[in-house]
Formats: structure tokens, sequence, C-alpha cells
């Protein structure tokens, strides 16, 4: 019995540590998409520019041995994709559902194409913060040791929900994502604003691609994504399009993916793939939650095409 309460008590800990180290792309992800839907816009196609991100930061890692330039250029990167986004979506008579949704097989046929020579190259890995120091269990000293990326994460997390309700900038934002006819009464340029929001969007969205590749999994293969950036998109509407709760939505989309591994250190196999698809079950489960009656688009920016 005592070995059986230890075993559970290292997946508890495992599904924790999985979470904090899996969230972090799905974070940065429903952030950038948060701001693009605030402005008004959906973009689909975050999973490509995730994916372009995973490849242009490794590879860019490879050639300079630099990690942190990977994030950056993955950044540039995904805001270069999201920026052809918002100049088609700009056009008249355009779906922006239709244009991310190329964008996504654009943005991922590309990263596939561009990144087969950095398959096998071997990148150095972001560094890691050791929080378990204090602890002589490994299974501790593994679940509090986090990436720097996670951290810049939540604190761009409260950034944002404290930009977004009181500075000018988050004003503009949400009144050409509420109302086009308010924001072209006070003079504001709406296809400037959705560009920049788009734009920022994509650039977070490829520094959460780029965590992927450079920390974890930290490599480079086709395989990569597993659909987090369509995954995320369904997060901001579970989170209401509100930046701390995409943190904790995060956090439980996280903990969903990371529950297989975690059952799969005791000795847990059965149905192994039955618990890699919990992500995608708990995505199917709250976009039906999110489209109950009661709480259908509460919250959402009224000029964000599923809202019209």
């Amino acid at each position: 019995m005592e070995g059986t309460d230890i075993s559970w008590w290292s997946v508890l800990i495992a599904v924790i540590g999985g979470a904090i180290r899996v969230s972090t792309p799905y974070l940065f992800v429903s952030l950038g998409e948060t701001i693009t839907e605030k402005s008004g816009r959906v973009n689909l196609g975050l999973e490509g520019v995730l994916v372009m991100g995973a490849m242009s930061g490794y590879a860019t890692a490879v050639l300079t041995g630099e990690p942190w330039l990977g994030v950056l250029v993955a950044g540039c990167a995904g805001a270069l994709l999201s920026l052809v986004h918002a100049l088609v979506c700009n056009l008249p008579r355009v779906n922006d559902i239709a244009v991310g949704i190329a964008l996504f097989i654009f943005g991922t046929g590309l990263a596939f194409f561009l990144g087969k020579p950095f398959i096998n190259p071997s990148a150095p890995r972001l560094p890691d913060i050791d929080l378990g120091w204090w602890s002589a269990s490994p299974q501790v000293q593994s679940a509090l040791k986090i990436n720097m990326l996670f951290v810049i994460g939540f604190v761009l997390a409260l950034g944002l929900a404290w930009a977004l309700k009181t500075t000018r900038w988050g004003l503009v934002l949400r009144t050409v994502g509420d109302s086009e006819e308010a924001a072209q009464a006070l003079g504001y340029n709406i296809a400037r604003v959705r560009t920049l929001g788009t734009v920022a969007g994509g650039f977070l969205s490829g520094v959460g691609g780029s965590y992927l590749s450079l920390y974890y999994p930290g490599t480079w293969n086709e395989g990569l994504s597993s659909g987090q950036g369509l995954m995320a998109v369904a997060l901001v509407i579970f989170a209401r399009w509100d930046p701390i709760r995409c943190f904790y939505a995060s956090l439980l989309f996280g903990g969903a993916t990371a529950l297989g591994p975690a059952l799969q250190t005791v000795g847990i196999t059965a149905n192994y793939y039955l618990y890699g698809a919990a992500p995608y079950f708990l995505t199917l489960a709250l976009l039906i939650y999110s489209s109950s009656p009661k709480r259908a688009l509460e919250g959402a920016p009224g000029e964000v095409s599923i809202n019209r």
C-alpha cells in the first residue's frame, strides 16, 4: 500500500511538473490570439505560425549557438507570417477564417520544407530555473525545474490584463474590436490597429513555438506541435478573452497533455493513446461548455467573425 501511495504521489508531482512545462506554448499562443481577437479579428493560422516559430528558432540556435537569439527570430518569423494574414484580411470582402486556414497550411508546409536540414543537428537548449534545489526527491526537483519563458509568460499575462483595462492602447484595441462604427467616429484607423494586433499576436505565437524546439521537448521534427496552436484558439474562447484566465487555462491544458506520460512513470501503459488524447477531449468538452446558451460568446469582442 505504501508503495502504491508513493507511486500515485509521483503521478501527481509529474502532472504538476508537466503542466508547468507543457503550458508555456499554450500560454504564449493564447495571449497572442487574445490580442488579435480583441482587435476584432480571428487568426486560425496560429498552428502554422507556431510551427514556423519552432523551426526558425531551432535553425537560428543551431547556426549561431544562441538559443535566446532563436527565440527572437522565432517571434519575428511569427510576426511576418501574421503580417501576411493581416494584409490579406484588410482587403474588402475577405474572410479572416478562410485566410487563417490557408495560413495554417502554408506556414506548416513552409516550415517542414525549410526545416529539413535541421532535423538531425542539435541546438543548445534554453536554460531553466531550478526551484527544487531544496528537495532530495528527483520528482520534486524535476517538477520545479521551469524555464524562463514560463515566468515571462506569467508576467506578460499580468501586464496584458492591466494594459487592456487601463491604457490608451488597450482602450483603442478594445474599441476597434467591439464596434467599427464607434472606432471610426473616434478617428481610429481600423486596418492599422488590427494589423498591429495581428502582428503582435503572431510574434507571441512564434515565441511559443521556439519553446517547443529549444526547451520542451527540445528538438525539431515535423510532428512537434500536435495541434497546440489550434487548441490555443479554443482556450481563448474558454478563457473569455481574459489574459489571466488564459494563464490558468494553459496550465489546465498542460496538465491534460502531461497525464499520459505521468501515468507511464508508474507503469500504467494500458490505453496510453487514450490518455494521450486527453487534451483533445478537453478541447471538445470546453467548446461544448463554452457554447451553452448561458455562456455562448460571453465576453467576446463584438466584431470577431464568430460573433457576426
